[in-house]
């Protein structure tokens, strides 16, 4: 696997992976949700972050993470590839490059928030809304440098 920087070209495919994502861990979400939040992953959220795409070894993006400074505002991986490490090196390399990384996880996401704290995340507080004001609540974590 490799792990570079976003281009253009690569935002149908995150897109994608996104969908398929939500779709495979973000039950609480209806169809509404996430028709809602599609055009703001694809055009806001992904040309606003900075943006990392992994490769599998064809050369396909698998998976991203967009980091807002050193929060990480977006982490999703092909669901065919959950399980594979993907995650858990997207996320090391933005501690790499920004020291103690911050996320906020959807509280009805038990296996993000499960992930994160493997990944040596701890929570340092709770929101009741995110951050479209929607009754998702937040758990804030960080992970030390």
């Amino acid at each position: 696997m490799h792990i570079r920087g976003y281009e253009q070209a690569d935002n149908a495919r995150l897109v994608e992976i996104w969908l398929a994502a939500v779709r495979a861990t973000h039950l609480f979400l209806t169809e509404d949700h996430i028709q809602f939040f599609l055009p703001l992953v694809r055009d806001e959220y992904l040309p606003a972050l900075e943006v990392f795409v992994a490769l599998d070894e064809t050369g396909q993006s698998s998976g991203f993470a967009g980091l807002s400074g050193s929060k990480l505002e977006m982490l999703f991986v092909d669901p065919a590839s959950h399980g594979s490490g993907i995650g858990r090196r997207l996320v090391d390399h933005a501690a790499v490059l920004k020291g103690r990384i911050e996320v906020d996880v959807n509280e009805q996401n038990p296996g993000a928030v499960a992930f994160y704290r493997k990944l040596g995340f701890a929570a340092v507080g709770r929101s009741e809304l995110d951050g479209t004001g929607k009754p998702f609540p937040l758990i804030h974590m960080a992970r030390p440098a």
